[in-house]
């Protein structure tokens, strides 16, 4: 397991923190040196991510100096997605041990008879039963002798598993049974016990969540320690799928917390712009080189524990945030109908869009940018990269002789079709829940971001843009914008009624305990720690819980009557059920604020370029030429090293005082 914590510099030294998003396309940098902050962008490298993030330090200078690293990773998502997961044996109570293969019986075409068939998370001959029994009060009505521990060992040692996933029916009350059993195995085998991963009811989701954990604890592992390897010099610290941040001698230890560690960031620093700029409300719209990830920010970071990775439910807490196959990588096609298609299939970092030059051969959105010229021709991307116009223009000309049109038109198509399926995505996360788009300001950011904000916002009825200072790179600055935290839930299962404000504290204090331990073995400082508290109810004989704020004194069931009444628009002649409690953590960021700009700099262009659509030539700004107060027309073009922005007609920008680019129509 990887161990590297924090180093303290020398006496004198200044202390260096880098946030590092790799995503399937780039590998972003961002990096705080006392006041100076540097930026870098390098292709990602996905047989081995470590080798991109040594080559974004070494541009840098970085790569052999004392160095904190917050690293959001996508090593455990692919994994899964891909089924390069370790080989886990799954044990469960006597009699339910096919529970991962039934699952919800939920259907996934819902008119289609005869349903496609999907291969359980476990095959039966990994699959193994142990005569433990917990009921649902508690109770132990039965427990595996010493035997049948061994003949459960002698058994899964002949399927030469790499890991197990133990997930006893209602382990949760009783935890020293799963604790047993992990004492036998943990010397032999990478192991995960769901009263630790998932600690309440619902033995499914608790059963995935468990084996989840299981099958990308080990590749998470190994992943850690060859970066610590590749990196001695670097305390190596790693993004939760709440938002948070774990050290990584910890990390594997909570494997299935760092499925959704890369789209956590960026939602952390659109917080922390948000609270800065005063505009709370905020449709987040981060676009890469492989996917779009939106979200709806309303004062703090939404969090759900309904988020699904592939075809499972996640179960633990983590960003509500909704990803479609949409991104500067995206690929166009025509299918044998003769219609235009983008995505989800994405050229990735190798080879890429056929513009960067590296052997790709189908058109892309970013070379339909570049050939509209949205993104100006002498580019260099991520700074140092030049972009190869002619393949670009190549690969577009291929699609425009199977759609029968012009270059400028096939291009135009391409960007109009990702647009609607990101205007869709954003739709989703705002219309459907209730939420006019006009409410809210439109933050873009990602490489790719500002080249499609202006005409999302006008699809979506929206008149303000925000294009953030380092946007091109800004999940990589939301990793050291993150705190160290630990969510933590226990399942009560009583009346709310026969529970005390005494028992409730008792519960709460022994979770803050454990999460206080482990932020200070971090470094954080007790007296900076913040914790807030929640309790989940529900009537009696219901699936769905509601969750409310805790402090003791609180009438917990009038609040759920009145809370169920407001929000589903009816209350029951129930009783009330006290389901789980949660306790969340938090320590102090690394980074707690922007930095400001200087007084006005200089407006003036640095060149002129031909943009298909505009009559006459369109100026192009450098975005670190720009100090607050500058003001500018449209159309323009905004460049900076990580990203390009087009500010398009109908359009007019401000540069705020932390560097942000404000738009309105």
């Amino acid at each position: 397991m990887a161990n590297n914590v924090a180093q303290s510099p020398e006496p004198g030294m200044t202390r260096i923190v880098a946030g590092i998003d790799t995503g399937g396309t780039f590998t972003d940098l961002y990096v705080i040196s006392g006041q100076q902050v540097r930026q870098c962008k390098v292709l990602s490298t996905p047989a081995d991510p470590s080798k991109a993030i040594a080559e974004g330090l070494q541009r840098l200078g970085l790569d052999d100096v004392p160095i904190q690293i917050v690293h959001g990773t996508t090593v455990g998502t692919n994994a899964v997605l891909e089924n390069k997961g370790a080989r886990v044996a799954y044990v469960a109570t006597s009699g339910f041990s096919d529970i991962l293969t039934l699952g919800r019986q939920e259907r996934t075409e819902v008119y289609r008879l005869d349903q496609p068939e999907v291969a359980p998370p476990v095959p039966d001959a990994l699959c193994f039963e142990i005569p433990t029994r917990i009921l649902a009060d508690g109770t132990l009505q039965s427990q595996a002798t010493d035997e049948d521990i061994e003949d459960l060992a002698q058994s899964i040692s002949q399927q030469a598993p790499d890991s197990i996933a133990i997930n006893l029916l209602f382990s949760f009350l009783r935890p020293e049974q799963e604790q047993r059993l992990a004492d036998r195995f943990r010397s032999g085998y990478f192991v995960s016990l769901s009263s630790e991963v998932l600690p309440e009811l619902r033995e499914y989701e608790r059963g995935i969540a468990t084996w989840l954990d299981a099958s990308v604890g080990p590749v998470i592992s190994a992943y850690l320690d060859k970066l610590a390897t590749r990196l001695p010099k670097a305390g190596i610290s790693v993004m939760q799928s709440s938002g948070t941040t774990v050290s990584a001698a910890q990390a594997s230890g909570r494997a299935v917390h760092l499925l959704l560690s890369g789209p956590a960031g960026g939602l952390a620093a659109a917080h922390l712009l948000g609270q800065q700029t005063g505009v709370e409300k905020l449709l987040s719209f981060d676009m890469g080189g492989t996917s779009t990830d939106v979200s709806l920010i309303d004062g703090q970071i939404p969090l759900t524990t309904s988020n699904r990775i592939g075809a499972w439910p996640l179960g633990v807490a983590s960003v509500d945030i909704h990803t479609i196959g949409a991104g500067g990588g995206s690929i166009a096609r025509v299918d044998r109908a003769g219609m235009l298609l983008v995505g989800p299939e994405s050229a990735g970092a190798e080879p890429g869009p056929a513009c960067y030059g590296q052997g790709g051969e189908a058109m892309t959105v970013t070379d339909a940018n570049l050939v509209l010229g949205r993104i100006p021709e002498n580019t260099l991307l991520g700074g140092h990269m030049p972009l190869v116009t002619g393949a670009a223009k190549a690969a577009t000309d291929r699609l425009a002789a199977h759609l029968d049109c012009t270059r400028v038109e096939a291009a135009r198509g391409v960007i109009r079709l990702a647009n609607e399926h990101m205007a869709r995505a954003l739709r989703v996360m705002s219309v459907e829940r209730g939420h006019h788009p006009g409410t809210c300001a439109l933050l873009s950011f990602g490489g790719a971001g500002g080249l499609h904000a202006c005409e999302l916002a006008d699809l979506l009825g929206m008149d303000r843009i925000i294009l953030p200072a380092a946007g091109g790179v800004l999940s990589a600055l939301g990793m050291v914008a993150s705190r160290p935290g630990r969510d933590r839930s226990r399942a009560i299962l009583e009346n709310v009624n026969q529970v005390s404000d005494q028992d409730l504290l008792e519960e709460f204090a022994a979770m803050a305990q454990q999460s206080e331990a482990e932020l200070a073995r971090e470094g954080a400082s007790r007296a900076g720690l913040h914790e807030v508290r929640t309790v989940e109810l529900r009537y009696l004989g219901q699936s769905n819980v509601l969750d409310l704020p805790y402090e003791p004194g609180l009438a917990l069931e009038q609040l759920f009557h009145d809370t169920h009444d407001s929000r589903i628009g009816h209350r029951l002649e129930r009783p009330v059920e006290l389901v789980n409690i949660r306790s969340s953590m938090r320590a102090q960021a690394p980074l707690t604020s922007l930095q400001r700009v200087g007084e006005q700099g200089q407006a003036s262009p640095v060149a002129q370029v031909p943009v298909a659509g505009v009559s006459g030539p369109v100026p192009v700004y450098r975005r670190s030429e720009l100090g607050r107060g500058v003001t500018i027309g449209a159309p323009a073009i905004l460049v900076e090293d990580s990203a390009t922005s087009w500010l398009a007609p109908g359009w007019r920008a401000q540069c705020d005082e932390w560097g942000n680019l404000i738009l309105h129509k």
